[in-house]
């Protein structure tokens, strides 16, 4: 398991907003759902996303948007059309007219489709995160607000393969386009991650280091195991001290708080899983008891699973209600 792999394994899309959008100009749209990460791919045509205190920034056919909340933002035809219509945190579009009337109805045009034109001059696929735990929060913050990649900066079949499945209504289709937006959004992180320019963050960049590296992987892939500075030295062909001070160095944090915060990162997504216990979520990560891992979660998130539990369960009301 690699960086972006490790920190993608636990907090997958799961019944993700995902929308088609077909507009002829003038269109605008404000957005204001506060999502925490927001991917667009531009099918057809050209669109600009402006964030209030930034400079407007063009998107084409085949370049794809990462837009990370939750800051407000707005996608247009031309930076100089005014927002016509809000997108908030349920989702739903309103006109920003007197009325503030739902949009939903009026500007259907299929399943998964919306916009002003039937075969608009822009086509848009936007996939939604609404992303809980601290192994989102670790990619969070390794991105910046707005990430564009270009067409001929890449190559992924994911766009068209998203664009044919978004406008399906099949058994099993919500899974199949969850899938397809983490696809996207993997090849699209692999992708940015490489370039130079990108600044990408110690943990990303250790991964490529011949010893922290190895030490990083053996972590990544089995939380579980008791390990110690020691035998990870060992399975990295150096000594203890030399790990300690080399994984400090491009990781910035020792081993064992690595650890720490990566099992209690994988155990926050676990324990929203249906049928998951304290107990069971415990010996996936790690931790010898329920009593021994509540302890941990406590201490580095400053709540007990059970109250993540019931604020996640109470997000979930809250978006379905909308």
């Amino acid at each position: 398991m690699d960086a972006v792999a490790g920190l993608l394994d636990g907090p997958r899309a799961r019944a993700a907003f995902l929308l088609r959008s077909s507009l002829d100009p003038p269109w605008s749209l404000r957005i204001q759902d506060e999502a925490p990460l927001t991917v667009m791919a531009v099918v057809r045509g050209d669109a600009w996303v402006l964030h209030d205190d930034a400079q407007a920034v063009s998107v084409g056919p085949g370049d794809v948007a990462i837009i990370r909340g939750p800051d407000h933002y707005t996608v247009a035809d031309d930076p100089a059309t005014p927002p016509q219509v809000a997108i908030g945190t349920d989702q739903v579009c309103r006109s920003l007219d007197a009325g503030g009337a739902e949009l939903v109805e009026s500007l259907s045009l299929g399943v998964r489709t919306w916009g002003n034109a039937a075969e608009g001059a822009t086509v848009l696929l936007t996939g939604t995160y609404h992303l809980h735990g601290e192994v989102s929060q670790r990619l969070l913050r390794a991105l910046p607000r707005l990430l564009v990649l270009r067409d001929d900066e890449w190559d992924c079949p994911v766009i068209p393969l998203l664009a044919d499945e978004i406008v399906k209504d099949e058994p099993g289709q919500e899974a199949v386009l969850d899938r397809l937006l983490d696809l996207l959004l993997i090849a699209v992180l692999r992708a940015w991650f490489a370039r130079p320019e990108a600044q990408a963050p110690d943990w990303y960049r250790a991964s490529s280091d011949p010893v922290v590296g190895r030490a990083l992987r053996l972590l990544h892939h089995n939380p579980a195991h008791p390990w110690t500075v020691a035998e990870l030295a060992r399975e990295s062909d150096v000594s203890r001290a030399a790990l300690a001070r080399r994984f400090q160095e491009l990781v910035g944090e020792p081993p064992m708080s690595f650890l720490t915060g990566w099992r209690i990162a994988l155990a926050a997504d676990l324990l929203l899983e249906p049928g998951a216990t304290i107990g069971s979520v415990a010996h996936q990560v790690g931790y010898g008891s329920s009593f021994a891992l509540s302890t941990a979660f406590k201490r580095i998130r400053g709540i007990s699973p059970q109250q993540h539990r019931a604020a996640a369960a109470a997000g979930a009301r809250v978006e379905q209600a909308g």
